[in-house]
C-alpha cells in the first residue's frame, strides 16, 4: 500500500478490520451446537458470584445380583456395562479364591437385563466347568485375559463385523484385542499383543472406546507415578495399532501424580454427551484400616482384604492428557456397616444405564472378599452428577461467548418453592441484548430434567445462530445440572 496516502491506508485498514472483527470474535466463541452440556466442569464458565459447583450423591437402591455361582465368588469384579438397544450386558470377572489373579482360575462372565434393574445369568453352553456347561461364562482358559476383560460397543461408523470389542491383559502379556459379533462369542483379533507399553503395570481394568469427539479409539490404562497408582492414555485409528500418548495430568495437582491412588479409571464418553468423558475411578487407600479383627471375622471377609479401604470419585476430560478433578470429595461414600469398609469394595462398574425418564443407574462391586459379594445399584438424577448451585442468597453464573444451533434453551434444573433461575442473554462484550435481558427474563421455577426457558416474548431465541452471545444466569435456592440448545420438538 505504499502508493496510498496515510489516511487512505488507515481507512482501508479500518474497513478490513470491520470485516475481520466478527470472524475473530466467532473464532473465540465456543460452538456448543445442540450438544448437551453438563455442569461437571468450568469449560463454559467465564465468571460466577455467590454460586458454587456442587457434587451430588447417589441414592442407594441395593443389591441387584449376587456373585453366588461356583465359578464367580467373593473376588468377582472389574465390571463393564454395555447397552445395545434394549439389551444391557454386564461383563465381569469370576474368581472364587483369593491369590489366583492372572491364572486359569479366572473366567469372564456375562449377565443380561432389559431394564438395568432385574438381571439374569444366561446358560450359554460355551465353556465347561466341573459343574457342567450350563453357565454364563464367555471366556475361560485364556489366562491372563479374563483378569480384566473389559468390552465396549464399538460406535465407529466404519466398524462392521465386530460390533463388540475389548482389550485385556497385564504387563507380562501386553494388551490383546478381542472382537465379537453378538457380545457373547469372542475371538482374538490378532496373534500377538496390540499394545505393550514399556514400564506400565496394566494389572487393573484397562478401558477402551471409540471417541466420536476425537475420531479414534482411546485406551485409558493403569500406570504408576512415584509408587502411586495412576492412569495413562493410548490411541489407535484401527484398534490394532496402538500408540502411547503419555501419562494423564490431574487438575488438582497440576501434575501427572494423582493426589490419591486411583485403582481403576472407568473412563468413557458420557452416554448423552459423548464429547465429555466421565471417569468414576476407585480411590484406594492402602493401609487405612477401619475394621477390627473381630468385625472382620463376623462378616467373614478374607484376611487379606480388610487392611485397606476404598471409595469412588468423579473426574472428567474433554480429550487430551488432562483430567479435571473439579470435585475432590467422594462421589460415593462407603455405606453403613462393616461389610462396606473392606479393601477393593465400592469399585465402580464401567458405564451408565438410564433406568427411568428422569434417572440413571450407577453400579458398584460390593462386599469384596466376602460370601455376600454382589453387584450394587445406585441412582442419580439424569445428567445430575454435578450442578451450579445457589443458596438462599441469589448468585450469578456468566458463560464465555457461545454460538449455538437451535432456537430454544432447554434446562435440567431444580428450584425450591421460593427459588428460581432467571436467564439473560448478553452480547460478547457483556452488553444486554434487547428483548432477552433485564425485565424481559422470566423466573424459571420447578424441577425438570428438560424444560425450555421462556422470556416474556416467548421461548424462541430470534437471533442469528452465528452471532456470539453470553448467558447470564441468576440463581436462588436452585441447581442447574445441564443445558442444551435445540429445536422445540427435539
Amino acid at each position: 500500500m505504499r502508493f496510498l496516502k496515510p489516511l487512505q491506508q488507515d481507512w482501508i485498514l479500518g474497513l478490513a478490520l470491520s470485516f475481520l472483527w466478527p470472524l475473530a470474535a466467532m473464532a473465540e466463541a465456543i460452538d456448543v451446537g445442540d450438544r448437551l452440556e453438563l455442569m461437571v466442569d468450568d469449560f463454559l464458565c467465564e465468571s460466577m458470584e455467590n454460586v458454587r459447583y456442587h457434587l451430588h450423591s447417589p441414592v442407594d437402591r441395593g443389591e441387584v445380583m449376587r456373585f453366588d455361582q461356583p465359578w464367580e465368588g467373593a473376588f468377582s469384579g472389574y465390571g463393564s456395562m454395555v447397552q445395545e438397544s434394549e439389551r444391557i450386558l454386564f461383563y465381569y470377572r469370576g474368581l472364587p479364591k483369593a491369590g489366583q489373579d492372572g491364572s486359569v482360575a479366572e473366567v469372564t462372565c456375562v449377565a443380561e437385563s432389559r431394564d438395568g434393574i432385574h438381571w439374569n445369568k444366561p446358560h450359554l453352553d460355551l465353556y465347561s466347568t466341573s459343574d457342567g456347561s450350563e453357565n454364563n461364562i464367555i471366556l475361560s482358559n485364556k489366562a491372563p485375559f479374563s483378569h480384566n476383560f473389559s468390552p465396549f460397543l464399538d460406535r465407529n461408523p466404519s466398524a462392521k463385523d465386530f460390533r463388540f470389542k475389548a482389550l485385556a491383559g497385564i504387563a507380562s502379556s501386553g494388551l490383546m484385542a478381542f472382537g465379537s459379533r453378538d457380545g457373547l462369542e469372542w475371538e482374538a483379533l490378532s496373534e500377538s499383543p496390540v499394545f505393550s507399553p514399556e514400564g506400565w503395570v496394566l494389572d487393573s481394568q484397562n478401558v477402551a472406546f471409540w471417541s466420536p469427539h476425537e475420531s479414534r479409539y482411546l485406551c485409558y490404562y493403569r500406570s504408576s507415578v512415584d509408587g502411586i497408582r495412576s492412569i495413562a492414555r493410548a490411541s489407535s485409528v484401527d484398534f490394532l495399532d496402538w500408540k502411547a500418548e503419555g501419562q494423564m495430568r490431574f487438575s488438582d495437582t497440576d501434575s501427572i501424580r494423582p493426589s490419591q491412588h486411583l485403582y481403576t479409571n472407568q473412563t468413557q464418553p458420557y452416554f448423552r454427551a459423548p464429547h465429555i468423558y466421565v471417569a468414576t475411578p476407585a480411590r484406594f487407600f492402602p493401609g487405612r484400616k477401619v475394621l477390627s479383627d473381630e468385625e472382620a471375622r463376623l462378616i467373614e471377609v478374607h484376611p487379606k482384604y480388610y487392611n485397606d479401604t476404598s471409595d469412588a470419585a468423579l473426574m472428567t476430560s474433554r480429550g487430551g492428557l488432562l483430567y479435571q478433578r473439579f470435585h475432590l470429595e467422594a462421589l460415593l461414600r462407603p455405606g453403613i456397616g462393616a461389610n462396606n469398609w473392606v479393601s477393593r469394595s465400592n469399585y465402580p462398574v464401567l458405564g451408565w444405564v438410564q433406568t427411568s425418564p428422569h434417572e440413571m443407574s450407577f453400579y458398584t462391586n460390593q462386599d469384596y472378599g466376602q460370601p455376600t459379594a454382589h453387584l450394587h445399584r445406585y441412582v442419580f438424577r439424569l445428567d445430575g452428577l454435578s450442578s451450579v448451585r445457589a443458596g438462599d442468597h441469589p448468585g450469578i453464573w456468566v458463560s464465555k461467548p457461545l454460538v449455538r444451533s437451535g432456537n430454544h434453551l432447554f434446562l435440567n434444573a431444580s428450584t425450591s418453592a421460593s427459588g428460581f433461575l432467571r436467564i439473560e442473554l448478553m452480547d460478547e462484550d457483556g452488553e444486554p441484548i434487547e428483548g432477552y435481558a433485564g425485565d424481559h427474563a422470566m423466573e424459571w421455577i420447578g424441577n425438570e430434567v428438560q424444560r425450555p426457558y421462556r422470556w416474556k416474548r416467548g421461548p424462541m431465541i430470534e437471533l442469528d445462530e452465528e452471532r456470539p452471545f453470553r448467558l447470564k444466569i441468576h440463581l436462588k435456592d436452585a441447581d442447574l445440572f445441564a443445558l442444551r440448545f435445540g429445536r422445540r420438538n427435539s
